[in-house]
């Protein structure tokens, strides 16, 4: 049977795929405030902003590709039984070939309804060729489209399953986040005492904690190549 290894990502998975990031220096944050475009009060004030925002993103999304750090875990799926958790709303890991990707903050391609969010009948995918949401748009209940993402101050409804995922993890591995926001940040409490962490960021990681880890401090690719390295070396020895 496979070790199951379970993998939380944050922006800094994508970031080598030229997705912006929210906090870094030139990030959205410094082009638009949160309260505008990430909360159901600033969708309610100025929906027309926050669905263009989102579709900006959207075509964003198709000129970018998975990095070779997503590559990676998805090819890791040959040796060992693979899950993603992930922050980030693109489907890199899935274009990648991740097979087990778990969206705790939405999904930047799918669409649903304003009234029931969380509806799995209210979801519906976008493709390339049908990228936008507009004014108008009616998911079936007859409320207007909205994006499917979790905005602050909104339920994280795969946090739970996410916590099961890190208390059964025979490894566990961090990349790309500052373990500051939560409720993804508090997954790592829910691994094992005996449960190797791996944390890979190119940036220190203020993780204060008696759990043994070991810091890759490297960027996503290369990070993920040397933590494959250290995990063959393990498995021969």
């Amino acid at each position: 049977m496979k070790q199951k290894l379970v993998v939380l990502t944050g922006a800094g998975m994508s970031a080598e795929s030229g997705i912006s990031t929210f906090r870094d220096s030139g990030g959205l944050w410094e082009q638009y405030r949160v309260e505008d475009v990430a909360t159901i009060e600033g969708y309610i004030r100025n929906p027309k902003l926050v669905i263009d925002f989102y579709n900006q993103r959207r075509r964003e999304l198709q000129t970018v590709k998975p990095c070779r750090g997503h590559e990676l875990l998805a090819e890791l799926e040959q040796d060992y039984d693979v899950t993603i958790v992930t922050q980030n709303v693109d489907n890199l890991h899935e274009r990648a070939g991740s097979t087990k990707v778990v969206h705790l903050h939405g999904e930047l391609m799918k669409a649903t309804s304003s009234r029931n969010p969380n509806d799995p009948s209210q979801i519906i995918t976008l493709d390339s060729d049908h990228l936008d949401i507009h004014q108008g748009d009616k998911a079936k209940d007859g409320s207007q489209l909205r994006p499917f993402i979790v905005w602050f101050g909104e339920a994280v409804p795969e946090i739970e399953r996410a916590a099961e995922l890190a208390s059964e993890a025979d490894i566990f591995v961090v990349i790309g986040t500052s373990l500051n926001v939560y409720p993804a940040a508090g997954l790592i409490q829910f691994v094992n005492r005996d449960t190797p962490i791996y944390l890979i960021d190119p940036k220190p990681v203020k993780w204060q904690t008696s759990h043994p880890h070991t810091v890759i401090q490297k960027g996503a690719s290369e990070g993920v190549a040397e933590m494959i390295e250290k995990l063959k070396s393990k498995s021969s020895t």
